[in-house]
């Protein structure tokens, strides 16, 4: 049902590369400031403490240069062993309390950049969970897949990265600028042109990685695609001697996505060795002209290590930041993807005030209803009216692309009708939540899918509190007691993610067991009794019209015999109707019914 659209149309996303359009357009570094303030605001407090232990920190780092020169100036120069040894303590006391608030602050950023990659986990998927089929189709599975995982690891790292590391260098960076200029303010020429060196490389690799990250994330989605679709459809490919082909495809894509992570790794090996030069010739500038100064008496010995240390913290915490940066380009090229998805506005969604029907009666209506998609030249389904009545057992008849699962998508709205107005229980369809209108539907849809668990597990989808007598009387009318009695376990027997551990037969009769538990007053069977064999089929459509009761039944077949004993059957043919009755009255009056039991009797009689 809506599966096999979604899966189609998830298939066609995927071949073009991902754009993002039909999202809020954002600039891309805002998109990663507003991404990280939203989910870092419920831990204000933890940002406060984290920067109130790096703050000590880097007062700490700051002092200690400070502390070694008055050690040399007023100790080693003086021979004050007094001196130096209780400085000495002070120095062994201030490393003791920054080991412990470097570990503490550590913990916390862990703690905070994991929590934030959790929420946003949590928020994209309740995002893609209110998606429609179309925003479905438009972003494709192997891509959301990608921004839930992927990209949210890549904020998450720099997250984490920044918080731990980003405060304590900027914070120790320009204390020990200012530090070092009142230690040496000859040498202050020297460090002036360190740093702007350092920022010029920074600014040229982080404008360049930008682009390369984003394409890097987008040919991953192209790669998840091609490693999903090859392992879903392995015996189709096998089956038409394609596996070469498919090899091909993969290296193609594994190629794409190694060449354009080497160009990025090739820049971003630029960045160690150029700061490590830097920080080499800083330091050899640093002992000749400080030598020199020394040498002439103009700078004390002690002032001369502490502004070589401070400089050398300085180089320290701006190659720290170095790094940070260079993991921002992937963070925005991320944040961006994930705000695409945060940001698109599902076409489907609930009322601003939704409409609670009187009574749940299953009841289903059509009035002049059409439907086309974006794009298309002419409308799926064309003025439709008629109407689905409890205790009836109504059937949807017609070929291949004649509307049939569109038309039954509109009921529980995967679908919006584009005209007219499809109403259940009395009130439309648009105007009700959707939580309220799918609550009484039993859905069996044209492709069975399970749920990795149990079998128990599964057919307590819809109504979890069902007690095992039940799950064996839904099992009872699928005709499916037979094959889950004989399974290791019964009813707590493992069921594979998609059910690929049975066979469509059996997959298919757990589907329409796991609508029967739920005991809904509509249900909707979307040509799921394909697998079927005659005589269980008839068996099964037997059993059914047993328990359905006053419910309201739904039947989408392309075989006649399946919907002939229905009370109702509409014959849709290219979108509209051909036919609405009876199987005796279509018999004598709908040319379209005719052919299509003519053509299936023909086909009868040639197999048998």
């Amino acid at each position: 049902m809506a599966n096999a659209q979604f899966e189609s149309g998830a298939r066609e996303r995927e071949q073009r590369p991902d754009t993002g359009q039909g999202t809020r357009p954002a600039p891309a570094r805002g998109r990663l400031t507003g991404l990280v303030r939203t989910f870092l605001r419920p831990y204000t407090r933890q940002l406060g403490a984290i920067a109130a232990l790096q703050a000590l920190q880097a007062a700490g780092n700051l002092y200690l240069p400070t502390l070694n020169a008055d050690i040399i100036n007023n100790g080693v120069v003086k021979a004050d062993l007094g001196y130096i040894g209780g400085a000495g303590g002070v120095m062994l006391g201030i490393t003791v309390v920054l080991c412990v608030a470097s570990l503490a602050s550590l913990y916390l950023s862990s703690w905070v950049s994991m929590s934030v990659g959790a929420n946003i986990r949590t928020a994209l998927y309740e995002r893609v969970q209110s998606f429609s089929v179309i925003e479905l189709n438009r972003f494709g599975i192997s891509s959301l897949t990608t921004r839930s995982v992927n990209d949210v690891q890549q904020v998450q790292l720099f997250l984490q990265v920044a918080l731990s590391l980003l405060v304590i260098a900027v914070a120790t960076t320009l204390g020990a600028v200012v530090l070092a200029v009142r230690q040496g303010p000859g040498l202050s020429l020297l460090l002036v042109v360190t740093l702007v060196a350092i920022l010029i490389v920074t600014a040229l690799v982080v404008t360049r990685l930008l682009p390369m990250y984003h394409s890097v994330q987008v040919r991953t989605d192209g790669l998840n695609r091609v490693l999903r679709e090859q392992i879903s459809g392995v015996r189709v490919a096998r089956a038409f001697l394609r596996t070469g082909w498919e090899e091909q495809r993969f290296e193609q894509a594994n190629a794409d996505i190694t060449d354009t992570t080497l160009r990025a790794g090739r820049v971003f090996a630029l960045v160690i060795p150029v700061v490590a030069g830097i920080t080499n010739l800083s330091s050899v500038g640093v002992f000749w002209f400080g030598g020199r100064l020394v040498a002439h008496g103009s700078m004390p010995i002690g002032n001369l290590t502490a502004f070589l240390l401070y400089i050398l913290q300085i180089l320290l915490y701006v190659g720290i930041g170095v790094t940070v940066l260079i993991l921002l380009p992937r963070a925005v090229a991320s944040a961006e993807r994930i705000q695409q998805v945060l940001s698109a506005v599902p076409a489907i969604a609930d009322p601003p005030r939704p409409v609670v029907p009187d009574a749940v009666t299953g009841a289903v209506e059509f009035r002049h209803v059409s439907f086309g998609y974006a794009g298309s030249e002419r409308p799926v389904l064309d003025d439709l009216s008629f109407a689905f009545r409890p205790g009836q057992t109504n059937a949807i008849l017609g070929g291949t692309g004649s509307g049939k699962t569109t038309l039954l998508n509109l009921i529980p709205r995967f679908l919006d009708a584009t005209a007219g107005a499809v109403l259940v229980n009395g009130v439309e369809v648009a105007a009700q939540s959707a939580e309220q209108l799918r609550a009484d539907i039993g859905l069996v849809p044209q492709t069975a899918f399970l749920f990795a668990g149990t079998v128990a597990g599964n057919l307590r989808f819809g109504r979890p509190e069902a007690t095992e007598a039940e799950l064996w009387r839904a099992l009872d009318i699928a005709q499916a007691r037979d094959f889950v009695s004989g399974l290791p376990g019964r009813l707590d027997a493992r069921v594979e993610r998609g059910g690929v551990n049975l066979s469509g037969g059996q997959r298919q009769r757990l589907s329409i067991a796991r609508a029967l538990v739920r005991r809904p007053s509509l249900y909707l069977f979307d040509d799921c009794f394909s697998a079927l064999d005659a005589a269980t089929d008839a068996r099964l459509r037997a059993a059914l019209l047993a328990e359905t009761g006053d419910a309201t039944v739904v039947i989408v077949a392309q075989r006649a015999g399946t919907v002939m004993d229905a009370d109702q059957i509409i014959v849709l043919d290219g979108g509209s109707i051909a036919g609405i009755g009876t199987h005796t009255q279509l018999l004598a009056d709908c040319r379209t019914y005719q052919e299509i039991i003519a053509t299936q009797q023909l086909g009868w009689g040639s197999a048998a």
